[in-house]
């Protein structure tokens, strides 16, 4: 058959798959031939485009039988001057079977036209061989591909911390092989919806569902932002000022002389920034004592025991 296309061997993968099968390899697919991805070059085209036709008919249950039932059917001896008849699937919600003529089509690209629903005014085979589109008095038959309505659609999207604080342009990537530039927000939230226009299916609108992992240090809970910052013994003992990560970047912050293990001390107006109003950053003080110490570390400390006079287990109540 003339320009038949097989649109499972397009696709990879076998004729029993199913429509989580096909929808997984168009997604790889379309993302591997992208114009996007592929600029200038043709032949990357003109395979996304195959991909496209094909996950169109495969993604159908309808489209797809009558595909198959078409495969079948055009391989047969003497296909082209007979009449082969086949059972119609094209709308499995009706109950009744209608019968389409194969017959009818005079090669491959006629069938999906019809299947596709791209032809305005389908012709028999005795009057597309009769006619001639170039002579005078007579016109090019159009082909059309009907608009679909639109249709919003989702995207899971994954933004780091940091760049969910700052917001701004970004240059993201669908599953669908799209490259689309987006100006977010600041101060995005796991479960924060943001709306793209006119970036759905036929025209619809994209919504982009936010999630924000957790971070190693910073914790957000509402307006504010928790992390635990290690300080050594003497930083503890002594007090002086101290470098503090913030969304900001590095801020010095006021360690009090003797603070303890576990004390809250308070950044204000460097938390996150909900509504538009920021809240605080909380810091909890970890006093971490060393490991490995040098030799003149050592002797500090074995010095510093010897003349100390803090007694922590003067008191014990025992």
């Amino acid at each position: 058959m003339q320009n038949f296309r097989n649109y499972y061997a397009i696709l990879g993968v076998s004729r029993e798959a199913t429509i989580d099968e096909i929808k997984k390899a168009f997604r790889k697919l379309a993302r591997q031939y992208h114009p996007d991805m592929n600029p200038g070059d043709q032949g990357a085209e003109e395979k996304f485009k195959a991909i496209g036709e094909a996950y169109e008919v495969l993604s159908d249950e309808g489209k797809r039988a009558q595909y198959d039932q078409y495969s079948r059917y055009w391989k047969q001896n003497g296909f082209q001057g007979s009449t082969p008849w086949a059972k119609a699937w094209g709308n499995r919600s009706d109950k009744r079977d209608s019968e389409m003529d194969f017959g009818q089509f005079g090669d491959f690209n006629s069938f999906v036209d019809e299947l596709l629903n791209r032809r305005t005014s389908p012709t028999s085979p005795a009057d597309r061989e009769n006619e001639d589109p170039y002579r005078p008095g007579t016109t090019k038959k159009t082909y059309t591909v009907p608009r679909s309505s639109p249709r919003n659609a989702e995207a899971n999207l994954t933004v780091p911390l940091e760049r969910a604080y700052t917001g701004g342009r970004e240059r993201i990537r669908l599953e669908d092989g799209r490259s689309l530039e987006v100006n977010m927000p600041p101060g995005m939230l796991t479960g924060q919806k943001i709306r793209l226009r006119g970036q759905g299916v036929a025209g619809g609108d994209l919504f982009l569902n936010i999630e924000v992992p957790v971070h190693p240090f910073f914790q957000i809970d509402g307006a504010d932002i928790y992390c635990r910052l290690p300080i050594t013994p003497p930083e503890a003992v002594l007090g002086g000022p101290i470098e503090v990560p913030t969304l900001d970047g590095l801020v010095k912050m006021m360690i009090p002389p003797g603070v303890r293990s576990g004390q809250k001390l308070r950044l204000g107006g460097k938390g996150y920034p909900i509504e538009g109003e920021r809240g605080d950053q909380i810091v909890e003080i970890l006093i971490v004592t060393p490991r490995d110490l040098s030799e003149q570390e050592r002797d500090l400390y074995e010095k510093l025991r010897q003349v100390e006079t803090f007694h922590p287990r003067s008191n014990l109540p025992v």
